[in-house]
């Protein structure tokens, strides 16, 4: 009975873990070097989703038990750091496509058919996240001592000396906060992230 368990996991389990490295180790990895401490979280949730979820499948449990699963493992927060959205998503993908593999493998699609939807789910990603031609800005808040380029008026000379102070090539900005007390103002800068 163990045997045929494992038979029936193996297979699932090795496609799920060769699509987790392509979507970790091609797509998110190479573009995101300096987050690498998420990769061995991403990989971890992935391998005991599959398992989690292969063996709630032998026990009778219902599909809304699962996704109840992914639910309460999607919300997951670190109390020491908060996940931006992007390390997020990548998360969310880690934690759903093991669900899907298992979910699959248990209406007993083939292998062949199986490792096409994940193949969608793998370029569907890899396109997306590559922006498909479109750059994707960033954003990042500054304090700015400079009050009397604050002015409507001398916001050219403001973007410049944003772009000059920061080095990145900032396309606009917004004014969140002036504190003249302090001579100091709150700036959200948008920029187009450096090639990595």
């Amino acid at each position: 009975m163990q045997v045929d368990m494992l038979r029936e996991l193996l297979p699932g389990f090795l496609l799920n873990l060769a699509v987790g490295f392509i979507i970790i180790g091609f797509i998110y990895y190479p573009v995101r070097r300096s987050r690498r401490e998420y990769v061995f979280t991403f990989f971890v949730f992935n391998i005991l989703i599959y398992f989690i979820s292969g063996l709630l499948r032998d026990v009778q449990l219902t599909l809304g038990f699962g996704f109840g699963l992914l639910a309460v493992f999607s919300v997951l927060r670190y109390r020491t750091e908060p996940v931006p959205l992007r390390e997020a998503t990548f998360l969310f993908v880690a934690i759903s496509v093991p669900f899907i593999n298992q979910l699959f493998m248990s209406t007993r699609i083939s292998l062949g058919e199986l490792a096409i939807i994940n193949a969608f789910i793998v370029v569907a990603l890899w396109v997306l996240d590559r922006g498909w031609g479109v750059r994707y800005e960033e954003e990042r808040q500054v304090l700015y001592e400079k009050i009397e380029l604050i002015k409507p008026e001398k916001y050219t000379e403001l973007l410049e000396d944003l772009r000059v102070r920061t080095g990145l090539n900032v396309k606009r900005f917004e004014v969140n906060e002036i504190n003249f007390m302090r001579d100091m103002a709150r700036i959200t800068i948008f920029y187009d992230p450096p090639d990595p």
